[in-house]
């Protein structure tokens, strides 16, 4: 399945940490707050506000003072940061050992839609493994929040591309959206959309 494959590009969320899209509201409400606006509450990834935070158009402090308005309390940044964190839950083990045991054959690199509260999050509780650092998993690492552009836009992929110095056809990207996935697979990267949250690492078995 790899055959010509020199490149790896791996999502973030549903592939590599399992997201529990419910624990987040849970968590507000463990805060004495039953209702954050509904658009907000609702389907947090399709609202302006989400998407300006992912895409770095709006500061995580800027974030924190926009939830405070919305939930009409007097939030700390903590607190704040505890609850919309509380969505990431684990990244199994035996995937971060596959990242670096891929990272010995492969260019490994990572793609991701998020935040930087997020990702602040996960470099100090989930990438710290066994001694290792999140940098040691990856060769390079692709932020939407960093970038200012994310995926399914086409240019994110054609970024990723020209900044590496790597060529679509020697690449393989894992990503649990279809979108995404077929966004890449246009540009001739070759792709597995992976349902979130399952095994991917069958992909790489018959070679081990």
């Amino acid at each position: 399945m790899m055959t010509g494959i020199k490149n790896l590009i791996f999502d973030f969320g549903g592939v590599l940490i399992n997201i529990d899209r419910a624990a987040w509201r849970r968590a507000f409400q463990q805060l004495g707050i039953d209702s954050i606006h509904e658009s907000v509450l609702e389907d947090y990834q399709q609202t302006e506000l989400y998407r300006q935070l992912e895409s770095g158009n709006i500061s995580a402090a800027a974030f924190r003072a926009s939830m405070r308005r919305l939930t009409e309390q007097p939030l700390t940044d903590q607190q704040i940061n505890e609850a919309w964190t509380a969505m990431l839950t684990d990244i199994p083990s035996y995937k971060l050992d596959w990242l670096l045991k891929l990272r010995g054959q492969y260019h490994i690199m990572l793609l991701s839609n998020t935040n930087s509260i997020h990702w602040q999050w996960a470099v100090q509780n989930r990438f710290r493994y066994k001694g290792h650092e999140v940098d040691d998993f990856f060769d390079r690492i692709y932020l939407s929040y960093e970038l200012h552009m994310q995926k399914p836009d086409v240019e994110i992929f054609k970024y990723v591309l020209a900044d590496s110095m790597i060529e679509a056809g020697e690449t393989f990207f894992i990503d649990d959206s279809p979108a995404n996935c077929k966004a890449a697979e246009g540009l001739g990267i070759h792709s597995y959309c992976c349902p979130s949250g399952s095994d991917w690492t069958f992909l790489f078995k018959e070679e081990d």
